[in-house]
């Protein structure tokens, strides 16, 4: 990261960083971009740390990780033997989540190919949709297709 002083308006932070203009103020709004410099006319201004910042950011939620591990990361020192501690064990919450969600799409993928392998594409009337429609008839409001999912971003 080199710092060149330079500030630069929201379109071009989104540039640089990779990360949209709706996403910058959304994630200023939850607090993990503060709300720094303001040009003469009230735009906001971002330096190169806050575009280093805002890439940290979509880096880590392209890896599907929620806006409190992500809050997390950021407020620790990579200096700090102790918040290497707590950044493996926030990194470990989550690949404890990615597992659980690779079970559930692995159950969710063989519910799929039965559901596919209902109908052949023959028949007058298409098995596939019939059972889909007397799965919505049947399914309990909280449930869902197999077990519950629950995604934790």
């Amino acid at each position: 990261m080199v710092a060149t002083g330079v500030l630069y308006k929201i379109g071009e932070a989104a540039t640089r960083s990779g990360v949209s203009a709706a996403n910058i103020r959304y994630y200023e709004k939850e607090g993990l971009l503060s709300a720094g410099a303001r040009s003469e006319s009230s735009y906001r201004l971002y330096s190169d740390a806050e575009i280093h910042q805002l890439r940290f950011i979509r880096l880590c939620r392209a890896m599907d990780m929620s806006l409190d591990e992500v809050r997390s990361l950021l407020a620790l020192d990579w200096h700090s033997t102790e918040d290497c501690t707590a950044a493996r064990t926030t990194v470990d919450a989550h690949l404890h989540h990615v597992r659980e969600r690779l079970q559930e799409l692995q159950t969710l993928e063989k519910e799929l190919v039965a559901l596919r392998d209902c109908c052949d594409g023959h028949s007058g009337v298409c098995r596939t949709i019939e059972a889909l429609h007397r799965r919505a008839d049947t399914q309990d409001l909280g449930a869902t297709v197999g077990s519950a999912v629950k995604r934790h971003v």
